[in-house]
């Protein structure tokens, strides 16, 4: 396992909270929000539609990748950087009282073990979100990004990627939401932002 240099790491958090604009407030029972799915299946448009109806912080690892990496090579040194970092950043805005929504593939459940750990630390609710597509949906959107650029759409993913890391999808074992983005993602959305509505009331 490569070693990360903790003096590095807090400098990489520093310089990623001093670029993540404006905060919102803190609440008394945060809420972690964690997004669980394939390139293309949507998971950007779901956290940006679940940011139009509630306050909360978003933690995108593919934004924090280019950030701290101006040319990523995308290998496992500097995936484990970017994910300590991204730990550390999560933990940081939930002891905060910030409710946070994690946009990350979050594929491997040993992965998902350490947010799982990170909510319970913090005293967060953890929330689970399935974010899904039919397959040639997705392949016709990551078909796309060779043409069009999305300027909030900061994946790299293409569909060869998509095919090596579906196949890394490991099941879910924690309650969990599932989201179909090919369809009307509202209802879910309003079920989830009541639950934590109810939850920041308790």
């Amino acid at each position: 396992m490569h070693r990360v240099d903790t003096n590095a790491q807090s400098e990489y958090l520093r310089a990623v909270v001093d670029n993540m604009g404006c905060l919102p407030p803190p609440v008394s029972n945060p809420v972690l929000v964690v997004l669980i799915g394939l390139p293309g299946s949507g998971k950007s448009y779901f956290s940006s539609r679940m940011g139009e109806r509630i306050s909360i912080t978003v933690v995108e690892t593919d934004w924090i990748r280019k950030f701290i990496f101006r040319t990523p090579l995308y290998s496992a040194k500097e995936n484990n950087v970017l994910f300590k970092t991204c730990h550390m950043l999560l933990e940081w805005l939930l002891s905060q009282g910030l409710d946070v929504l994690f946009d990350a593939t979050n594929l491997v459940e040993a992965n998902r073990e350490r947010l799982y750990n990170i909510a319970y630390k913090t005293l967060a609710k953890l929330i689970l979100i399935k974010v899904e597509a039919p397959a040639d949906l997705i392949f016709q959107r990551l078909e796309q990004r060779k043409y069009f650029t999305d300027g909030q759409d900061n994946s790299d993913a293409d569909w060869s990627i998509y095919k090596k890391m579906a196949s890394s999808f490991e099941p879910i074992r924690k309650d969990h939401f599932s989201v179909d983005t090919s369809g009307d993602i509202g209802p879910v959305i309003e079920k989830i932002v009541r639950e934590i509505k109810r939850h920041r009331k308790s």
